[in-house]
């Protein structure tokens, strides 16, 4: 609690009304007397924060998804100059990839200036199943998580536990033919992994063991955008 007490009642409502919550059920969930949890949760609707549904019970309003969208993503803020960096460090293409479900999205980028390269452009809808920024992606998930992809990648449940031993992923040829790439994960305060940091470029640049050259270059990178 931040001792401002308005404030920390109406964030306790907020809490309470993510999956809807009638005006008895606000009152059993925060302990808060029914007058008061009726009025902030007035209060809340008037400023969007929060809005009812056919049923009359107060869900999210949208205020608070206009809010969120307005505010810059750190990750992404950070990532910028630090895949810049990267670029410069290893003379190769740098990403930063987010999963969804079972694909995986290229967030943030910096090509090659020129030469043979990998390009990524942002945006890019890439499969969970192939490409060292999967492996990473999938190494540290719960093995629920894992076990129903498996049987589709083109990598295995001990190239996982490699991964979770050493701390970054390789891969060649895997994701597309002639192309390597080295990955790291991207861990939130908590140690979670929450993204994947990757180099990329053509396998007669990086060669077969492309993690002898970058792993190093791409794990700090990783561990400098971990934690924001």
């Amino acid at each position: 609690m931040s001792g401002v007490g308005v404030l920390d009642k109406a964030v306790v409502i907020l809490a309470a009304c993510v999956d809807g919550a009638s005006l008895a059920e606000l009152v059993e969930r925060t302990k808060l007397p029914r007058a008061t949890a009726h009025r902030l949760a007035q209060a809340l609707e008037i400023h969007r924060l929060l809005v009812r549904d056919q049923q009359g019970r107060w869900r999210p309003g949208p205020r608070l998804g206009e809010l969120a969208n307005a505010a810059p993503d750190v990750l992404l803020t950070a990532a910028e100059p630090m895949l810049t960096a990267l670029r410069d460090a290893t003379g190769e293409s740098a990403q930063l990839y987010l999963r969804r479900a079972d694909e995986r999205i290229c967030v943030a980028a910096a090509e090659r200036a020129s030469g043979l390269r990998d390009t990524v452009p942002i945006g890019a809808v890439l499969p969970m199943t192939a490409g060292s920024a999967a492996q990473v992606l999938l190494a540290w998930e719960p093995p629920e998580a894992v076990m129903p992809l498996l049987p589709r990648c083109k990598f295995t449940g001990r190239t996982l536990a490699e991964i979770r031993r050493r701390g970054w992923a390789q891969s060649v040829g895997e994701r597309e033919l002639g192309v390597a790439s080295v990955s790291a994960p991207i861990r939130d305060r908590t140690g979670r992994v929450i993204a994947a940091i990757s180099v990329s470029g053509p396998i007669e640049r990086l060669g077969r063991r492309p993690g002898d050259r970058h792993a190093m270059a791409v794990v700090r990178a990783g561990q400098r955008l971990s934690g924001l």
